[in-house]
């Protein structure tokens, strides 16, 4: 009694009919916000000499993946709440669904880069220019690029084999893992074995690394002796803490359980943090607590002396 299944429902927030013209302003406050936060960093960045660091080469490629990772998701959830059509193709789903997985992955293992970055800089900083030197940094972006690209490959691959029963309707407001995995009416074990042993590999593995490498770095910090030096060295990771808090703890909430105990709500609210809180929050986050990003951007606008005069 299986049917084939052409093309999807994303119900999203259909049930709340009245909230839609706050939840599209919303959304799209957000996500022209976000286009222009991350848009500024990268052009600070590229345009300023003095940030073509490794740790800034990072953070403008964490910017762009950002801003690709939300034009994945936000884009289709603004149509579909104007035009109350909640339509999406299967192929279209499938699409999403990888780009969104890669570019997910992706921000894992930068984070970890990011953090590894930080470990170099801060306990090995006589060693810092031969170990971060140009071809290893993008040797590390290339390799995050490629594994994130074949994890989502492999798993799209397999949903792409999946049996849809009569039932399409997607609880959620994007082809997100879980939700779609609901729908399917073929087995799904070995689906859910590879699943778990990506999210192990992906997950775990980067997340070890960045608490490795804060571990260190803390070590490091609660060796110097004056508060001064204390406070510069833990100001240049605290950006990079604050996002990483963010978006692990959402990812875990939503991917680390069986898919039988998932909930719609929860994974819903929980995704709005790390499509389109996240990524906004970011250029704030990395701009505002760092003068060199400061400086950079005032520097953009043509107020450089301003800029030098107030400090």
């Amino acid at each position: 009694n299986q049917t084939i299944i052409s093309d999807f429902l994303l119900l999203g927030f259909s049930e709340h009919p009245e909230q839609q013209p706050l939840l599209f302003g919303l959304f799209l406050g957000m996500y022209l916000v976000t286009l222009l936060g991350n848009l500024l960093i990268i052009l600070a960045i590229g345009s300023d000499p003095h940030l073509h660091t490794p740790m800034y080469f990072f953070l403008a490629n964490l910017s762009f993946i950002d801003t690709c990772f939300t034009c994945t998701i936000v884009p289709k959830v603004l149509v579909n709440i104007h035009t109350q059509q909640h339509t999406i193709s299967h192929t279209g789903c499938l699409l999403q669904m990888y780009y969104f997985m890669a570019l997910a992955l992706l921000d894992d293992f930068l984070l970890a880069v990011m953090a590894y970055d930080r470990f170099v800089a801060i306990c090995l900083p006589l060693h810092y220019t031969t170990v971060m030197c140009p071809q290893r940094c993008l040797l590390l972006v290339a390799t995050s690029w490629l594994c994130s690209n074949l994890l989502a490959l492999s798993l799209t691959l397999q949903m792409a084999q999946l049996s849809f029963c009569a039932s399409r309707s997607i609880p959620h407001f994007f082809c997100d893992l879980l939700p779609l995995l609901k729908l399917a009416c073929s087995d799904t074990r070995s689906f859910q074995i590879t699943m778990f042993a990506e999210a192990a590999l992906s997950g775990v593995v980067p997340l070890t690394c960045v608490l490795v490498s804060y571990a260190h770095i803390m070590h490091t910090i609660l060796r110097i002796p004056s508060a001064g030096g204390k406070h510069k060295v833990f100001s240049t990771c605290g950006s990079h803490l604050t996002v990483v808090t963010l978006f692990y703890g959402t990812v875990f909430l939503v991917y680390f359980q069986p898919s039988s105990s998932y909930s719609a709500d929860t994974g819903m609210v929980a995704s709005i943090v790390y499509t389109m809180v996240t990524p906004m929050l970011n250029p704030f986050i990395y701009s505002l607590r760092n003068k060199d990003m400061k400086g950079a951007l005032w520097r953009l606008f043509g107020l450089g002396k301003c800029c030098t005069t107030h400090q």
